[in-house]
């Protein structure tokens, strides 16, 4: 009794207030509900982005052992190699981590400590 009293105060309830890009990733399958009541990041973006940095953490760690110095040094240069590469509308993150999405006449998309 208790539990069906509860799930018509939630299912009643207004949504949280959402943004539209969140609706559009939504919408493109991107993001989902979660069986806990919170939003999660689909499984087919989650696990290709998991394997990439696998792949990318294994070549650092590689290149790193071959030039004397740590993976995390070469995680950083090839970080600043490919910011350098984001497209005005895609995403990125500095060490700070916050995100940013790079704009039409910003300039690129590289930290100072890059240059």
């Amino acid at each position: 009794m208790r539990t069906a009293l509860f799930l018509a105060l939630i299912v009643g309830a207004p949504a949280a207030a959402q943004t539209p890009a969140v609706d559009a990733a939504r919408f493109a399958g991107a993001v989902g509900e979660r069986y806990d009541g919170y939003l999660g990041v689909a499984g087919a973006v989650r696990s290709q982005v998991a394997t990439i940095n696998i792949q990318r953490r294994s070549l650092y760690s590689r290149l790193a052992a071959s030039k004397g110095v740590s993976p995390q040094d070469v995680g950083v240069t090839a970080g600043c190699q490919l910011l350098a590469r984001v497209s005005v509308g895609e995403s990125y993150m500095w060490a700070d981590g916050a995100w940013r999405r790079r704009t039409a006449g910003q300039g690129s998309a590289v930290p100072d400590y890059c240059r």
